[in-house]
């Protein structure tokens, strides 16, 4: 029977791999982020809970699925907002400061890497704490946003309801019936947050520049994700195929586990500092957004 391995012996196994390969792409998900209270899309299997999530397609052409979107992301939106970054965000910022890694990657649009002190994050799938009009392009911070929310309507304003992914909540349908949009100040024009949306690709440019990081880098280590969505998973096709080393600490089953030379179910909070410690990776400060009232960008 083999053996079994502790935290610390998995540990001292990722440090030895960051080591070994000192240019590794970092991508991360949404399991990174659960120990700061927001919730992922997928159980230990890779299945996904609940409802199919609204697609970009459908958002831009409908003002009812504007409507829920807004609606459940007003109610939502205090979870994401006070979140904070955990311990597997604070030691990859460690990494990082400590050059242990060369690019950091993250299918995440909760903004906690960039608290945690990370610098050099791309994030795929964009911010879910910026917002944009889809008139006329301007930028909106998505708290200011939310005041606007709140102002047009106070019924759903201290609302309780069971939180989502990305700042999505639970709430009855029957609240969307006189549920007001939030508009554009400038030109009255929708807003959108500036997320990819299921069903939207990933910007070309945004794109490009992850596949070159990719191609620079010497391997690949993947923390919080299943790799369901083929954004994440064709990083591991791509290291494959070009004979690069892949890594996983995740909690459960990936798309990639075929791929993977060096896999740690363990959470990435109780893990990674281990990681950081082991390999000397001092603490860096932690940064704080900076609050515009007038919530212009």
């Amino acid at each position: 029977m083999a053996a079994v391995l502790t935290v610390q012996d998995q540990a001292e196994a990722l440090a030895a791999f960051l080591e070994r390969y000192p240019r590794a792409l970092v991508l991360t998900g949404a399991g990174l982020s659960t120990a700061s209270g927001i919730p992922d899309y997928r159980d230990r299997d890779g299945t996904r809970r609940g409802r199919q999530p609204i697609q970009g397609p459908e958002f831009r052409r409908s003002a009812d699925i504007q409507r829920r979107y807004w609606a459940r992301s007003m109610v939502g939106w205090p979870i994401m907002s006070r979140a904070r970054p955990n311990d597997g965000h604070r030691a990859l910022a460690r990494l990082e400061k400590c050059a242990k890694f060369a690019y950091l990657l993250t299918q995440n649009v909760d903004g906690l890497h960039q608290q945690a002190g990370s610098h050099a994050v791309l994030e795929l799938h964009g911010n879910v704490h910026s917002v944009a009009c889809m008139q006329c392009k301007a930028g909106f911070a998505r708290a200011f946003v939310q005041t606007q929310l709140e102002e047009a309507n106070p019924e759903l304003a201290n609302v309780l309801a069971k939180p989502l992914p990305d700042g999505d909540a639970a709430i009855e349908p029957d609240a969307l019936t006189d549920f007001r949009l939030p508009s554009c100040v400038h030109c009255g024009g929708p807003l959108a947050p500036d997320v990819v949306f299921f069903g939207d690709g990933i910007p070309p440019a945004r794109t490009a520049r992850a596949l070159a990081q990719m191609e620079d880098a010497d391997a690949l280590l993947v923390v919080g994700s299943s790799l369901m969505v083929y954004s994440g998973f064709r990083f591991c096709r791509m290291a494959n195929e070009t004979g690069k080393p892949i890594a996983a600490v995740n909690l459960g089953r990936t798309r990639a586990d075929h791929l993977i030379a060096l896999k740690i179910e363990e959470s990435a909070e109780r893990l990674l500092p281990r990681v950081a410690g082991l390999l000397h990776a001092e603490e860096p400060e932690e940064s704080h957004p900076i609050i515009d009232h007038r919530g212009i960008l």
